[in-house]
């Protein structure tokens, strides 16, 4: 339900207010929030009979009580000090606010199962049509799916600052999936466009970063028209983050509609994998390159097989960078500076870092 750190910070908001000390207890008589931070953590003796009466409030020993209640069931009881009709007031308005807040929660709590169970394809069709519409969530409304991963402390709450960011959308949906892992459900016009979906993901990445001082990385799926195909962008959008974890582990945005060559090679099995660095490396493995040729490689590729302006951008000198050109060459064959000798191995280098992730989990 409502978090104490939320129930701790209304009750302080309203004490700035009406300068009166407030508490919330929860059933068995745990003051769980309190503007008196002795108070916290203690248990209220006798608060079981006023529990179990039929009284909404009730007045102990210079103490006002109200419940506050989920389903006609007493969830917390707001308690204030003295006995005047102000002090009365003040409690029934408090515990209005936090009735309101209950309300608003299970709402909230209630779409939330309802996206983790659709995103997770744990409905049946009939059902997420039924549930939607009990929910007032619309069904054919454009939509995207943001998966964020970030290893930020679970104490700044990354959930609560993307809700914030979104905070007028009432078809958007932030849940978490694990510890590290967000998703947003974002609602999109039809008019809106590929660039506005990832202007959405570069401001997620900015304002996580700037808010809690992490690494993040967003993962977007594809747009969708469906409720019930919500669950594919999802997939697709854990698609794309593995995939850059892979091959673009310097990008902290990826799109599935712009994988590249590393959509292909992701789906490649492992002994098909192994059959093709037999074939174009034969008894040579790519751990026998040193970081110097790789890095030489690398930057050729970057400049498009340019000798003159890779030679420039390494401060090496152009035959320095023919030497080690010709040495690759030597080890496996393969003359880079001929163009389909470069692809070749350019998905060499791609094929033999997918199949080191792959076997990593093996071990």
């Amino acid at each position: 339900m409502i978090s104490n750190q939320i129930l701790q910070s209304t009750i302080e908001g309203l004490k700035n207010i009406t300068r009166r000390e407030l508490s919330i207890i929860e059933r068995e008589g745990k003051v769980i929030a309190s503007t008196e931070e002795s108070k916290i953590g203690i248990f209220i003796d006798g608060i079981e009979i006023f529990i179990m009466s039929q009284a909404e409030s009730q007045l102990i020993q210079g103490e006002q009580y109200f419940k506050v209640f989920d389903n006609g069931v007493p969830e917390y009881i707001v308690s204030i000090t003295g006995e005047d009709e102000e002090t009365y007031r003040i409690g029934k308005i408090t515990a209005f606010q936090i009735q309101n807040l209950l309300i608003a929660y299970k709402e909230r709590y209630d779409k939330d199962n309802f996206i983790k169970n659709l995103l997770l394809d744990n409905l049946l069709l009939v059902d997420i049509y039924g549930r939607a519409k009990k929910l007032n969530v619309e069904n054919t409304a454009r939509r995207v799916v943001y998966l964020i991963e970030t290893e930020v402390d679970r104490e700044l709450n990354p959930v609560e600052i993307i809700r914030n960011l979104f905070p007028k959308k009432n078809q958007d949906f932030v849940t978490s999936v694990d510890e590290n892992s967000i998703i947003l459900v974002k609602d999109f016009e039809d008019a809106e466009s590929a660039d506005e979906i990832e202007r959405i993901a570069k401001e997620i990445v900015d304002t996580l970063s700037m808010e809690t001082m992490s690494k993040v990385h967003v993962a977007i799926g594809t747009p969708v028209k469906d409720l019930k195909n919500v669950s594919n962008s999802y997939k697709e959008a854990k698609m794309a983050m593995e995939v850059g974890r892979i091959f673009e582990e310097e990008k902290n945005i990826v799109n599935y509609d712009k994988l590249g060559i590393g959509r292909l090679i992701y789906q490649l099995p492992i002994s098909l994998c192994k059959m093709f660095i037999s074939e174009v490396l034969g008894d040579v493995a790519v751990e026998h390159f040193d970081d110097e040729i790789l890095n030489t490689v690398n930057k050729f590729f970057e400049n498009n097989l340019n000798v003159s302006e890779t030679s420039r951008q390494l401060y090496i000198h152009r035959n320095t960078l023919v030497y080690r050109l010709d040495k690759l060459q030597k080890m496996t064959g393969l003359d880079l500076r001929n163009f389909d000798d470069a692809i070749i191995f350019k998905i060499t280098l791609m094929v033999s870092k997918y199949m080191n992730y792959k076997e990593s989990f093996l071990y």
